[in-house]
């Protein structure tokens, strides 16, 4: 990346004008005169912009990255230990995956076969669910229904009821959510129930935080050790980021 050249052309604009005293200004006509020549330097070398454009996403990145990890340390302990949270896969697992999810996101859908292989291939891998409803009146709807499934089961029971719900076609909603829970064998009339306690709009509440503090404006997405991921990506590269928390690289040894 050549700013080198860039400092340079400015330096040069200085060098051949007047030099104020320190109590002056640079003048109407030399401010033009420094502009043209920068100008002029830049139409001439136009891959200079697209560097410095480069370099200003890259910053960019490491400043998201950096505030990322520093959120995540901040609420470490509603990410990862909620008492409102399901937990499957290894409970005392090695690395703990987040995923925050809605069941009307197609790409949540998608992923959902990622996030299955993914447990059954790594036995050392925490993973915790999030309900993060996003995606409308339906979805805030199936949500409700989750966290009063939770309230039964936060673990395989739930996972259960978690993949026929998402796995399931057309728009989630109450009915559909009821459904999916009745087939996974809960308390239907607890769940009818505990949909009106306090700890659904407390469970959905923390969620909503969470994501806020996260910056995360989208489903699925998932926090990996001190990094957060936003998207569908794909088994291999969840893989990755396992790795990457686990060992500090992308495969481990």
């Amino acid at each position: 990346m050549n700013f080198r050249l860039l400092a340079a052309a400015a330096t040069a604009a200085l060098l051949v004008l007047p030099v104020p005293s320190r109590a002056q200004t640079f003048s109407d006509t030399q401010k033009s005169e420094i502009e043209k020549i920068i100008k002029d330097y830049l139409v001439a070398h136009p891959e200079v912009l697209e560097e410095a454009s480069a370099e200003l996403d890259k910053r960019k990145q490491l400043a998201e990255a950096e505030k990322a990890r520093n959120e995540i340390k901040n609420h470490s302990e509603a990410l990862f230990q909620s008492p409102r949270q399901v937990t499957v896969g290894n409970t005392s697992g090695d690395v703990t995956l987040v995923e925050f999810f809605d069941y009307n996101c197609g790409y949540c859908k998608r992923a959902l076969a990622d996030l299955t292989t993914i447990m059954k291939d790594d036995g050392k891998l925490r993973v915790v669910l999030k309900e993060f409803p996003v995606l409308g009146p339906g979805s805030v709807e199936a949500a409700r229904v989750a966290v009063a499934v939770r309230m039964q089961d936060k673990g395989k029971k739930y996972f259960d009821f978690h993949q026929r719900l998402l796995g399931g076609r057309g728009q989630a909603d109450k009915a559909r959510a009821l459904q999916a829970a009745k087939e996974a064998g809960f308390d239907m009339a607890r769940i009818e129930k505990d949909m009106g306690s306090d700890e659904v709009k407390v469970t959905l509440e923390e969620s909503m935080k969470l994501a806020e503090a996260l910056g995360l404006n989208g489903t699925p997405s998932y926090v990996v050790g001190e990094e957060v991921v936003v998207g569908a990506v794909g088994l291999d590269a969840l893989k990755q980021k396992v790795n990457i928390a686990r060992c500090g690289k992308t495969t481990c040894s």
